[in-house]
């Protein structure tokens, strides 16, 4: 809900520093859920403490050999939305530290050979990220949302010469909403599960992820939150931008400045992971 997110913003503030004032007595499943629930708040948490509270759980891990499954598999994936977010801020100081943790648990996890959906995603997500060969191929349920529809309708009526592809696995990750395979371009429509209480605005630690993971892999990424998709005339800005990226001149109508990517409403840096 819209109403909770400074609240949560604020409880966070509060509830981050006893972490680092206690992490000395903290177990490996607390470890783990602290690692997964910082990770899963996304852009609500400022970078610099994700980054800080991160360094000083994760140096208990890497000491710790009795972490389970589900423990190793929950802190990989923090430690993916951890590198995620520093990969997407050009601004921040690139830290090789997490991605040798990232590198750790990957194959600690590997190991265990896991057999259920949500791990199996998580070693190919790590394995994207890191080069490496995974054995694990993840089968992915699709879903197509009317908005996703009603842009791809709209996009292809403007353009019909656009080759648009729906729901495609790239490089073992989850599918995209739509693929331009033709421009390696990839566009995903964000209704409010990937948001922090459903703002529109705070990216989601899984939202994250998705968008950085689909940028290392050489795409580029289009992200259009749904509340700019109520009307025809809210779409024709991405619309143009989209004709302006494939080389087509758009026609009567002055295009969105550029601001953070697109507008103040849509990056170009995202479905839950």
């Amino acid at each position: 809900r819209l109403d909770q997110t400074p609240g949560l913003k604020e409880a966070v503030a509060a509830l981050l520093p006893l972490v680092n004032a206690h992490k000395s007595d903290f177990k490996p499943q607390e470890i783990a859920n602290l690692l997964w629930a910082i990770a899963k708040l996304g852009e609500l948490i400022e970078l610099n403490v994700v980054t800080s509270t991160f360094e000083s759980l994760l140096s208990r891990i890497s000491k710790n050999l009795q972490f389970s499954q589900k423990e190793i598999s929950m802190s990989l994936w923090g430690v993916m939305v951890c590198c995620a977010r520093l990969f997407l801020d050009s601004n921040a100081n690139k830290n090789n530290l997490f991605e040798k943790h990232m590198d750790d648990l990957f194959i600690r996890l590997e190991n265990t050979s896991p057999d259920n959906g949500d791990d199996q995603s998580i070693i190919t997500m790590a394995a994207s990220w890191l080069g490496r060969t995974c054995s694990v191929v993840r089968h992915y349920q699709t879903i197509i949302s009317k908005n996703q529809v009603d842009f791809r309708d709209q996009l292809k009526s403007s353009i019909p010469a656009l080759t648009i592809e729906e729901e495609k696995c790239l490089n073992l990750l989850p599918p995209v909403d739509l693929l331009l395979p033709d421009h390696n371009m990839v566009i995903e429509i964000q209704g409010p599960s990937h948001y922090v209480g459903g703002d529109f605005k705070t990216r989601n630690g899984s939202t994250l992820l998705k968008i950085a993971l689909l940028q290392k892999a050489g795409f580029e990424v289009i992200e259009i939150p749904t509340n700019q998709l109520l009307s025809n005339d809210l779409m024709k800005p991405y619309i143009d931008q989209i004709k302006i990226r494939v080389s087509i001149p758009p026609q009567g109508h002055d295009t969105v400045s550029l601001k953070r990517g697109w507008t103040d409403a849509a990056y170009v840096t995202g479905e839950d992971i």
